[in-house]
């Protein structure tokens, strides 16, 4: 049985913030790898323990983000993807009967979440056919697309709830939770990277023996049960809203195809800056 295992760093626990711990120049950045990689192989062994056998983890954070010294030995390692065709990260590599996620933040604006963004802290709003997205919903969609079903998640206690909303009967484990409740759509990109940091953490060990005893429910459920599949019909339409920046007043972006969800996510978008009497503009507000 292999299992396809997308990660990010975000959504660790005692991962405190973007700027100390998820880039190359962050003063706890090995750490956070450290306690990625470790509850990633908490992951495996829960899977392990019901029935699963091999394992690709695609690292999915902007810098990196596994420690491959120190990751599970059932594990294989996936990282840097043609820019063309980076969806979906290598899901597509040979048959997976599962994904899952580990350390996965919510998309941008999400009260109460985490370290929220949705690809990056310039992103306001992200949908596909009018369903509002973020980093999770767009490999659960590739997933579906590939008929490869979508049965675990951690992170944050407002990334559990978003993924629940997305996926039906998608089990979760939270490892945290966060505690600002304004979801920041008036803020630039600069100020909004430092708006969602404020959360309480499960301590480490005990963050992956949930997600130890979480991932095993999981496959015994996957067995028994019919979940775990993102239904959304084609065409698919993809409409994104980006915050100002130094540079760039908000513009928005856009892509369409009729047939395929991985497709459009890997074409070129059309940007356009963002008017105030454009419908857009009061979207996220």
């Amino acid at each position: 049985m292999r299992i396809y295992i997308m990660t990010d760093l975000e959504g660790v626990a005692g991962v405190l913030d973007n700027e100390n711990w998820c880039e190359w120049e962050s003063r706890y950045y090995e750490s956070g790898k450290e306690l990625l990689t470790r509850e990633v192989n908490a992951a495996i062994e829960g899977f392990m323990s019901a029935g699963a056998t091999e394992f690709l983890v695609a690292d999915g954070h902007g810098w990196g983000a596994i420690n491959l010294a120190l990751l599970h030995s059932a594990a294989e390692l996936a990282r840097n993807w043609p820019a063309s065709k980076a969806y979906p990260f290598s899901l597509d590599d040979g048959h997976f009967d599962y994904a899952a996620w580990i350390g996965q933040h919510p998309k941008a604006g999400t009260i109460r979440g985490h370290v929220c963004h949705t690809g990056d802290f310039d992103v306001r709003d992200f949908s596909i056919n009018g369903v509002s997205v973020g980093e999770f919903g767009q490999i659960a969609l590739c997933a579906s697309e590939l008929g490869v079903r979508s049965i675990f998640a951690t992170g944050c206690q407002a990334f559990t709830e978003e993924a629940k909303a997305l996926v039906p009967g998608i089990e979760t484990v939270a490892v945290k939770r966060g505690t600002q409740t304004d979801p920041g759509h008036h803020l630039p990109a600069a100020a909004y990277g430092k708006h969602n940091i404020a959360a309480i953490h499960l301590q480490p060990e005990e963050a992956r023996r949930r997600i130890r005893e979480g991932a095993r429910q999981a496959l015994l459920r996957a067995g028994k049960e019919s979940f775990g599949l993102m239904h959304m019909a084609p065409p698919y339409d993809l409409v994104g809203i980006l915050r100002a920046t130094e540079n760039e007043p908000p513009r928005t972006f856009r892509a369409h195809h009729d047939k395929s969800v991985i497709a459009m996510l890997n074409m070129s978008r059309t940007i356009t800056p963002l008017k105030s009497a454009d419908p857009l503009a009061m979207a996220t507000k």
